[in-house]
Formats: structure tokens, C-alpha cells, sequence
């Protein structure tokens, strides 16, 4: 058991029978009254974020877990099949746990963290950003807009992204997977 004085950003803890992550705290101590730390948790499962506050020297349940590299292979109906590069160990992932499943291909790399003691994975992450082709996209006019217009474009994945209307099909464009945004183009 660790207490308040161990807490620090990302550090995983079991609260309320769910793991959650830590993602911002602060540490308080008013003129009048105990001292206090107050937090922002993350639960890992459904990814919602709580405020809490602890009391200074509450103790809590910290969960070790391990972040692995793992390459995505497929997808069927049991979920999506990941393998270690190391070990060739294969699992599979449901897609709830996965940050943003539409932007994965075959062949990519994912970060999947486990919870070490029961070697149960708790999340999957793709990179920041990723750089996907896009299969088909309206040609753009230029010169009839003011400011930056953008125009839907679907990428190699399937997934439906909103670009700028110079980007035609063909291009390699940079796609952040946090909030599934255009970023650049590539040249590849």
C-alpha cells in the first residue's frame, strides 16, 4: 500500500472497483486544517474522468502494469489479434479498450498496457499520430473559398477524416489519433 505522498501523474490505482490513472494532481496544504491532494482520475476501462480529493497520508491501491510494443495483425469477430515481436504471443484486444480502432492497419504497432499482476490488458494505444493514404476524396476547387474550407476524404482504413480541399486521392496525409484530426501532408 503506497499513500498520498507517492502519487504522481500516470500512476495506475485501483478506486471505487476500477483502475483508474492518474492524470493531474495538487498538492495542497491551506493555512487552516489538514493537508489535502487533490486529483483528476482517469478510469481505464471507459476512459471518463473524475475530479477526487484524498487526505494527505490516505492510503492508496497502486496497480503495477507494464506498457508492450505489440504489431496488430487482424481483425475477426473476437476481436483485434495483436502479436509480441519478442515472444510471437499472440492475444486479442476488444475494441472498447483501443483509443481509435478506425485509424488501425495491419502491420501497425500499438503500445497495449497490462495490469502486471493478472497480465489483463488495460488499454491499447496507437502512436500520437499516424500517416494513412487516402483512397477517395472529391476533387477541390480552388479559389471559391474565404477561409480554410475542408472536404471529407476516406483513408485506407476506412475511416472518414476531414481535409483541406487540396489534398487529392493518392496523398499521404498525418492523422492525430487523439482527436482523429488532419495534421499535415506527407510525402512518402
Amino acid at each position: 500500500m503506497a499513500t498520498t505522498s507517492d502519487i504522481k501523474n500516470g500512476l495506475c490505482l485501483r478506486y471505487n472497483n476500477g483502475i483508474y490513472t492518474i492524470t493531474e494532481f495538487q498538492h495542497v496544504k491551506p493555512g487552516k486544517g489538514p493537508a489535502f491532494v487533490r486529483t483528476k482520475l482517469k478510469n481505464v476501462e471507459t476512459g471518463k474522468v473524475i475530479d477526487n480529493t484524498f487526505t494527505a497520508g490516505h492510503k492508496i491501491d497502486v496497480v503495477r502494469v507494464e506498457r508492450r510494443k505489440y504489431q496488430f495483425l487482424f481483425k475477426d469477430e473476437s476481436g483485434y489479434h495483436f502479436m509480441n515481436d519478442e515472444t510471437y504471443e499472440q492475444t486479442f484486444i476488444k475494441e472498447s479498450i483501443i483509443n481509435a480502432p478506425q485509424f488501425l492497419k495491419e502491420g501497425d504497432y500499438a503500445e497495449i498496457v497490462f495490469d502486471a499482476e493478472e497480465e489483463i490488458p488495460l488499454v491499447c494505444e496507437l502512436p500520437a499520430s499516424i500517416v494513412l493514404e487516402i483512397t477517395y476524396t472529391e476533387p477541390g476547387e480552388k479559389g471559391n473559398t474565404a477561409t480554410n474550407a475542408f472536404k471529407p476524404a476516406t483513408v485506407e482504413t476506412g475511416a472518414e477524416v476531414r481535409v483541406p480541399l487540396f489534398i487529392n486521392t493518392g496523398d499521404f496525409i498525418k492523422i492525430s489519433t487523439v482527436s482523429g484530426d488532419y495534421s499535415e501532408r506527407v510525402k512518402v
